[in-house]
C-alpha cells in the first residue's frame, strides 16, 4: 500500500515568498490586506510559523491563489476529482504548542470554492489559539468528543454531529477525553477572488 505524503511546512513559506514576489506584493501590503503582521508574515515565510488551515486561506485570497496552491498542489484543471485515502497530503503543526493536523482531501480541483480537509486535534492540546477569518465553516465529527467555542458560546459535539459556524466569530475546538477528536472540514469563504 502507497504510504500517505507529507507537506513539508518550510515549503509552505516558500511558496507563499515566491508568489508574493512574483505578485510584487511587499510584506507590507500583504500584513495590510490580510490583518497580520509583518513580523508574523515573516516568520511564515522564513518557516518559523506554521500556519493553521484559516490563516491559509487568508494569505491564498490575498495571493488570488487557492490553499492548496500554497501547499504545492498544482494540476491541471478537471470537472472531477478522487483522491484516494491514501494520497491526501498531511500536514502536521509541529512547529506550536497547538500539535493539530490536517490533510488536503481535494487538492487536484482547480479553483475551488471551497477547501475541504480532515482536521485532527489533540488529546490536550497545551495551547488554545482563537480563530477568525473571514466565511463560513463545517465540522463534521468523525470521531472523538469536541468542545467547540464560538464565541461566547461553548458547545460538545459527538461523533455523527455537525458543527456550522460563521467563522468572522472567535472559534477553536479541543479534545475532550483520551480520544483525539477527527473531523472533516470545510471551509469557505465569504470573500470572492
Amino acid at each position: 500500500m502507497k504510504e500517505q505524503p507529507f507537506i513539508n511546512e518550510a515549503d509552505i513559506g516558500k511558496r507563499i515568498k515566491s508568489l508574493r514576489n512574483t505578485k510584487r506584493v511587499t510584506l507590507e501590503d500583504l500584513a495590510q490586506q490580510t490583518g497580520f503582521t509583518k513580523g508574523y508574515l515573516s516568520k511564515v515565510e522564513k518557516s518559523e510559523k506554521s500556519p493553521p488551515v484559516s490563516t491559509l486561506g487568508i494569505l491564498a485570497r490575498a495571493l488570488d491563489v487557492s490553499i492548496s496552491n500554497l501547499l504545492g498542489e498544482d494540476s491541471p484543471a478537471t470537472s472531477i476529482c478522487l483522491v484516494k485515502k491514501n494520497e491526501r497530503p498531511k500536514m502536521m503543526r509541529t512547529g506550536t504548542s497547538v500539535g493539530y493536523s490536517y490533510e488536503a482531501v481535494a487538492q487536484n480541483f482547480k479553483n475551488k470554492m471551497m477547501d475541504p480537509f480532515i482536521l485532527t486535534l489533540p488529546v490536550h492540546a497545551k495551547k488554545q489559539i482563537r480563530y477568525q477569518h473571514a466565511g463560513q465553516e463545517i465540522l463534521f465529527v468523525l470521531e472523538g468528543t469536541m468542545k467547540f467555542h464560538h464565541g461566547t458560546e461553548t458547545i460538545i459535539a459527538e461523533e455523527g454531529d455537525c458543527v456550522y459556524i460563521d467563522s468572522g466569530i472567535p472559534h477553536f475546538g479541543e479534545s475532550m477525553g483520551n480520544k483525539p477528536v477527527k473531523c472533516f472540514t470545510v471551509i469557505v469563504s465569504s470573500e470572492t477572488k
